[in-house]
């Protein structure tokens, strides 16, 4: 009867987004929705799309193992990065009308700064949609009871996403986003009352937990600690803050006040309702312990599905499964499109000086159809935890891109030097480390971060006479 009710629901979904589809005529509205979008369509597609996997199954897998100190990249970061995005990057971003937030780094930086944090952006979203792939394989498995592979899961779940996503770009992805958002909504109120019930009560969970020192958030006083907690926390934070389909909302926005307050209340609503999946998961530690010490000893991502497929109503199964498709599937679309959109404008359009807008559109859905399969087979081929691949994702534009984006928009003297100096010192530092120190005091992402900064310091001092050659050059 479940696995009935998830396939109709998923041939509505597509069906929405196809029918949203046609809204589509040029390149602005395939990747940013023809910059029309209202207030809470841009909250639902913010929210949306960060509460993906990782929220429903990543995290409160990895709560269950470390505690409340193992999950402060998420959702304390990433729930951060969206309010910090709303207040000091949405309003300048939004004025400048950009395609993709690789426009940025071509009008401040130069062409090279361009190309290479376009690619780091673009491999970033790697691991990150990777993540949805692997939990969609993950949820038909569950399911259907084994009848279907996790891999032929993973398969049929990323050639549906990309139906709807190839052919109705941003437009059908803000309005899926709407209608999933609600479900997600529901379906979690839902089953976490419903679990409560079972628990004897929200505060009989959360007692349980502190008394297991499940709560303590802080790391241990000693400096490797220190380091590694402040690293986990601005990975996603700070590394999230220049990604693509974070613009994609605040420039799919009607007007700037939208693009800022949009970004602001989704990262609220984030931060709230990703603690009733935590809130879930742990509830199985009262329910059926031995459940979570089984799953805990090999996959403990499966612990809430089958929670919920062991001790809740046929009902409630729908509402947990609806919102978690709902929760994955916003999430894939919204990370297909973003990376696809971004290398077809400041990769492949700048090789081609007189592509015209009809060209350009054509080119963004062929890389949307080229990306979804790398991703797949990445996906197939990895062992990476859903939690791990996110986390991982955003190492990337950490060290490469936040620094350029911070520095362009708040410091006069950033400069073309300065931001070539910022991505490339960033980037070597952290891969040299990752490959000789990966465990060192140090993690490499912070020393990736500080070399960039450094990077771009030493790009602001130089004379401006000097900077004339160099941008010229690049």
């Amino acid at each position: 009867m479940l696995i009935w009710f998830v396939i109709i629901y998923w041939v509505i979904s597509i069906g929405i987004g196809l029918w949203a589809a046609m809204r589509v005529k040029n390149t602005a509205d395939f990747a940013a929705a023809g910059h029309s979008l209202p207030m809470y369509i841009v909250t639902a597609t913010v929210f949306a799309t960060w509460f993906g996997s990782e929220t429903v199954l990543g995290v409160p897998a990895t709560f269950l193992r470390e505690g409340m100190g193992g999950i402060i990249s998420d959702p304390f970061g990433s729930s951060m990065c969206l309010i910090l995005v709303g207040l000091f990057f949405a309003r300048h971003l939004y004025s400048k009308k950009y395609l993709t937030i690789g426009d940025f780094f071509k009008e401040k930086y130069g062409r090279t700064v361009e190309v290479l944090v376009t690619l780091c952006i673009v491999v970033s979203y790697l691991g990150w949609v990777a993540a949805q792939i692997k939990a969609l394989g993950l949820v038909f498995n569950v399911v259907s009871n084994d009848v279907m592979s996790q891999q032929t899961g993973m398969i049929l779940g990323a050639a549906s996403v990309l139906i709807y996503t190839l052919f109705g770009g941003m437009w059908s992805v803000a309005i899926t986003d709407f209608i999933q958002m609600i479900i997600i909504v529901l379906g979690m109120l839902y089953i976490g009352f419903e679990v409560s019930n079972l628990t004897g009560g929200v505060d009989v969970v959360i007692n349980h937990a502190a008394a297991a020192g499940k709560l303590a958030i802080l790391p241990d006083w000693n400096l490797a600690a220190v380091l590694g907690f402040v690293a986990a926390l601005i990975t996603m934070m700070l590394g999230s803050i220049p990604q693509q389909d974070v613009f994609q909302r605040i420039t799919s926005s009607k007007n700037e006040k939208i693009a800022v307050r949009a970004s602001v209340l989704g990262g609220v609503l984030y931060f709230l309702f990703a603690f009733i999946p935590i809130f879930l998961a742990y509830s199985a530690s009262l329910i059926n312990p031995q459940l979570v010490e089984n799953y805990l000893q090999t996959d403990s991502q499966l612990i809430l599905p089958n929670l919920i497929l062991n001790h809740a109503p046929l009902f409630a199964q729908i509402m947990f499964f609806g919102a978690l498709l709902s929760a994955i599937k916003s999430c894939a679309s919204a990370t297909l499109l973003a990376p696809s959109v971004t290398f077809a404008e400041n990769i492949v359009k700048g090789l081609f000086k007189h592509l015209s807008d009809k060209h350009l559109l054509k080119i963004m859905r062929i890389t949307v159809l080229c990306f979804t399969a790398i991703v797949t087979i990445f996906a197939l081929n990895s062992n990476l935890s859903i939690f791990k691949m996110v986390e991982n994702a955003y190492k990337v534009t950490l060290v490469a891109a936040f620094v350029p984006l911070a520095f362009g928009v708040y410091w006069s003297r950033a400069n073309t030097l300065g931001g070539l100096l910022a991505v490339i010192g960033g980037l070597s530092s952290w891969i040299v480390c990752e490959i000789v120190w990966p465990d060192g005091i140090a993690p490499p992402q912070l020393v990736g971060l500080c070399a960039s900064l450094a990077g771009m310091l030493i790009g602001g001092m130089v004379p401006n006479n000097m900077l004339k050659t160099t941008h010229s050059k690049f």
